[in-house]
């Protein structure tokens, strides 16, 4: 299956060249293979060692509906991991700020996906910054 990548700059091609394991053993720096871990992943403690040491990290995600994924980004990004982190699966462009701001970088969509929500879809919601009603929330205090 194809994918797509996107981040605030649109649709961009794949340029992680390390492949991925679900095996934290196998991860040997930033030339490393990327982890994938999914939504259900309760225990980061087990990784916290890692962290520095991992590239890449891509978040599964099974379905646009199970908002784990984007806690468990959010809990990495907590926990002191400053790598890549990717969130992968049938996400749709309305979630795209959502994914950002629980700190993920880029966002792989299947490629059948990115034909029913093209470019400009994801292009429409990169302005992620500018749309955050928690920090407008914040500021207006």
């Amino acid at each position: 299956m194809t994918t797509q990548l996107i981040r605030d700059t649109g649709f961009v091609p794949e340029d992680w060249a390390h492949g991925y394991t679900r095996n934290p053993r196998h991860i040997a720096g930033e030339n490393g293979a990327g982890l994938i871990l999914t939504p259900d992943t309760a225990n980061l403690s087990d990784l916290a060692q890692r962290l520095p040491s991992i590239g890449m990290i891509r978040v599964e995600f099974s379905s646009f509906a199970d908002g784990r994924g984007f806690t468990l980004g959010r809990q990495l990004r907590l926990a002191g991991y400053d790598g890549r982190l990717r969130a992968a699966g049938p996400l749709v462009a309305d979630q795209y700020a959502m994914a950002r701001r629980a700190g993920f970088d880029e966002v792989e969509i299947p490629a059948s996906l990115a034909e029913r929500q093209p470019e400009a879809d994801w292009l429409f919601r990169a302005d992620w910054r500018d749309h955050d009603f928690q920090s407008r929330l914040r500021s207006a205090a």
